[in-house]
């Protein structure tokens, strides 16, 4: 598998033109973004230098939109080649890339995670839908058909079917591209099946008022990773929190899950698309570099290769669910394909 990236003066033109002056390139890839995605981009990383001719990859987390607001900052050895996503770009990211020179971008689907609800393992079981969220966390709810304050002070108060527990939720913070899941298959699912989204809109609501949140202390942002997240339940034993699917299964000593709408989530779940609140994970390639940085090409097949996001790779031992259309991915790769407009 070893192999090296041929340079020579025309790669050496290439450089000078695309990465502003530069004489040459720099020889390391550098890539950040999502805290999600991190975990695979390190095992692909220190593989790719352990299996190739090049130095293993600098991968750093930050947040998915901190991940594409850097890969949109320009071309240039001093900016990043790839940004890691746990959710698809914005197009207000593109407006982005496009003012600062970047006209191709790739983007890469490495594969799938699920959004997954735990608490200390010697707690109460939980069983959720995504109206018990909304009821327990939003600012407004509907009481006696009536919108309101949030008055909710136990999961038992939002549903009598649920422990008798304080609601205390640690959420992912709104940089990481999990919230945005969240967002959207929990928080707006759960405020249309409340009946709390019709009654906002009787009401006047501004468009995103499903998404407001209670400032009360109950439900709490979380910045940091999913470790963070940890140490929060470890300190609250009575908290919910917010993780990632292959976390999750890294910290079963510690951690139970909930059912959400009745399906446990896991591996079987979410590639059959069983499981409400899954999402694709991306990374998105600034192809000016392409055959500027040593070793990008090759690093990026590499990474949705068989060998890796395969159902028998590292990734997915690791927890990621292997996309049932990798080939195409990797076809696409292949070809360098960059996308096209959001759909």
């Amino acid at each position: 598998m070893k192999t090296k990236l041929v340079t020579g003066l025309a790669a050496v033109a290439f450089a000078t033109t695309a990465f502003s002056g530069a004489a040459v390139a720099r020889d390391q890839i550098q890539i950040k973004g999502s805290s999600t995605v991190l975990p695979y981009a390190q095992i692909v990383a220190e593989a790719f230098g352990e299996n190739f001719d090049f130095p293993t990859p600098v991968v750093e987390g930050g947040g998915s939109g901190a991940g594409r607001k850097a890969l949109c900052e320009g071309v240039g050895e001093n900016t990043i080649d790839i940004a890691d996503s746990s959710s698809r770009i914005k197009q207000s990211d593109i407006d982005n890339c496009m003012a600062n020179g970047i006209d191709k971008i790739m983007e890469v689907r490495i594969g799938y995670d699920g959004i997954v609800f735990a608490s200390d393992i010697n707690g109460p079981s939980f069983a959720f839908t995504p109206a018990d969220w909304y009821n327990a966390i939003a600012a407004k709810v509907v009481k006696d058909g009536k919108l309101v304050d949030n008055p909710n002070k136990s999961w038992h108060d939002v549903n009598p079917d649920l422990p008798d527990q304080a609601i205390l939720a640690f959420i992912p913070g709104t940089k990481h591209g999990t919230r945005e899941v969240f967002d959207v298959k929990v928080i707006e699912a759960g405020c249309a099946d409340s009946g709390a989204e019709e009654a906002l809109k009787a009401a006047g609501m501004e468009e995103g008022g499903c998404l407001k949140l209670r400032t009360d202390g109950v439900s709490v942002d979380i910045d940091g990773d999913y470790t963070e997240t940890l140490s929060r339940l470890d300190a609250n034993k009575d908290a919910i929190g917010v993780f990632g699917l292959s976390f999750y299964e890294n910290n079963t000593d510690k951690l139970q899950v909930a059912t959400m709408s009745g399906i446990t989530p896991s591996t079987e779940s979410i590639a059959s698309g069983e499981y409400p609140v899954s999402r694709p994970l991306f990374f998105y390639v600034k192809m000016a570099h392409l055959g500027v940085i040593p070793g990008l090409r090759e690093y990026i097949n590499f990474f949705v290769s068989d060998d890796m996001a395969g159902p028998d790779g590292p990734l997915a031992a690791y927890g990621l669910v292997s996309d049932p259309k990798l080939a195409d991915t990797q076809k696409m790769v292949e070809d360098e394909v960059p996308m096209g407009p959001l759909m």
